[in-house]
């Protein structure tokens, strides 16, 4: 029987935080990634992820097929704006995000390639033919564990804010978030979300 890769266990340090403040580095990691805009959680946003999650999928199939299996870990996301403004300064439907599903070191670009042509012949989606396999090194980072619904993130971005502040770091990417809980199964309250941002 195949052995199945756990990312949570396989990457502990990239799926773990801590509610305060802590350097971490993370070297080359693969992703399947899709941008969009719009409201986290509207039409586009939904629909994009309802595209995202079958590729994963059609990937794991192949892989399993091919004798090395994984879970399909969380969803990921970069977030900006194209404003001198902080995000939260600006409409949500001027927010700009790269959803990403982190893909093992073993499925090639040319795994990646054969799941979206057999996806895409079974769902119709036209926005697989959308979605790259794409290597992103963030190196540095401050990350913190967000526990609460997502409306209440300004408060833990800014503990972020501050500590990159007073240890004399600079933002050097795009803020990053890991959905560890589903919004659908666990109340607002319990939700939780670890906060990254590269630094230098």
């Amino acid at each position: 029987m195949t052995a199945k890769l756990d990312f949570i266990k396989e990457y502990k340090q990239y799926y773990t935080a801590k509610k305060i403040p802590a350097v971490v580095e993370f070297g080359k990691v693969p992703y399947l990634s899709i941008e969009g805009k719009g409201e986290p959680g509207g039409e586009v946003f939904t629909k994009t992820v309802e595209a995202l999650y079958p590729l994963a999928y059609g990937v794991k199939s192949i892989c399993r097929k091919q004798g090395q299996d994984f879970g399909v870990p969380k969803l990921e996301g970069l977030w900006w704006v194209k404003s001198n403004k902080l995000a939260l300064e600006v409409p949500r439907s001027e927010w700009y995000w790269k959803l990403l599903i982190r893909m093992p070191d073993f499925a090639a670009s040319e795994i990646i390639e054969k799941a979206k042509a057999e996806v895409f012949r079974k769902k119709g989606l036209d926005l697989i033919k959308e979605i790259k396999f794409e290597i992103i090194d963030e190196a540095k980072c401050i990350q913190i564990m967000h526990i609460g619904p997502y409306a209440t993130e300004p408060e833990t971005i800014q503990t972020m804010r501050d500590f990159i502040k007073q240890n004399g770091y600079s933002n050097n990417g795009l803020h990053h978030e890991i959905y560890l809980s589903d919004p659908r199964k666990t109340v607002p309250e319990k939700m939780k979300t670890i906060l990254r941002q590269p630094i230098k």
